[in-house]
């Protein structure tokens, strides 16, 4: 009887397998067959997109130089603050002068904020790296606050490696390891 009932749960055991392996490959639309345009000529018709984006739509519109205006934020306007690997001081000349420009964009533009948005390269943890980012973020805050910017106009944000490149080169690193300064436009 012990034979039997072994034979059985091994055979429902290998239909089971066999059973849930086997998923039907997806159907695949004809390419030759896809309609582009409301006109279903196959092209799309000039006449047919509009070249201006809505606020609202989350298309992003570039101004060039790698900015992006999304039309509630501006990207890439004021550099990126650099740091050096697992630091959160800003040390370098180089980088407090573009915590300098952003204080004095924002001087000129006073009904707009400033998103510090921390960032680590790969190596680490994700815990350990959200809270690189965010001492970075901070320390970013603290030295604009230093420069007479109100904390009213500044926020904070850690991404830590969520961006980052996977194991990317020293000099992807050295990209990673960053804070960037996001302005926030008045709605």
């Amino acid at each position: 009887m012990k034979l039997v009932s072994k034979h059985f749960l091994l055979l429902a055991l290998s239909a089971a397998v066999v059973l849930s392996g086997c998923a039907k490959k997806p159907v695949r639309p004809d390419p030759s067959a896809t309609l582009i345009g409301p006109n279903t000529g196959g092209n799309i018709n000039p006449q047919d997109v509009s070249t201006t984006a809505d606020q609202n739509s989350g298309l992003q519109q570039r101004l060039g130089d790698g900015v992006i205006d999304d039309g509630h934020t501006i990207r890439g306007l004021l550099g990126a603050v650099y740091f050096e690997f697992d630091r959160s001081d800003i040390s370098k000349p180089d980088e407090r002068a573009k915590l300098k420009a952003a204080k004095e964009y924002l001087d000129k533009n006073p009904d707009q904020r400033l998103l510090l948005e921390g960032h680590a390269d790969w190596r680490g943890t994700s815990e350990y790296n959200l809270g690189l980012g965010d001492r970075r973020a901070n320390a970013a805050k603290k030295y604009l606050e230093t420069l007479k910017v109100s904390v009213d106009k500044l926020e904070t944000l850690s991404k830590g490696s969520e961006e980052s490149k996977k194991g990317g080169t020293d000099e992807d690193m050295k990209k990673d390891r960053r804070v960037e300064l996001v302005i926030i436009k008045k709605q």
